[in-house]
């Protein structure tokens, strides 16, 4: 009978650390996950910084462009000259 309660001495040791490892698992999956939200979250404004910067170089190139600078001025002539097809195009649908 010893043999038996020895056995399952060891089953039950080996469930209680089973469940101790599971316990911690849990823990660090949801540490994790909070990281990973965060980081998430870090990233979206990080690219939404990175779009506002794009927005505000392409400002001061066509604005450079219009003071004088040589610099960009075909851009700044191909954006002007789609504005005004754009324009063209709505007084056009407008008249009809």
């Amino acid at each position: 009978m010893s043999k038996i309660e020895d056995i399952v001495d060891a089953l039950e040791n080996k469930i209680s650390k089973i469940l101790h490892k599971q316990e911690v698992l849990k823990q660090t999956n949801a540490k994790l996950s909070d990281q990973l939200e965060q980081q998430q979250q870090r990233l979206l404004e990080q690219q939404e910084e990175i779009s506002a910067w794009v927005e505000k170089h392409d400002t001061l190139k066509m604005a450079n462009s219009m003071l004088g600078s040589d610099e960009n001025k075909r851009e700044t002539k191909l954006k002007i000259n789609a504005l005004i097809r754009d324009i063209d195009h709505c007084i056009g649908q407008l008249s009809e």
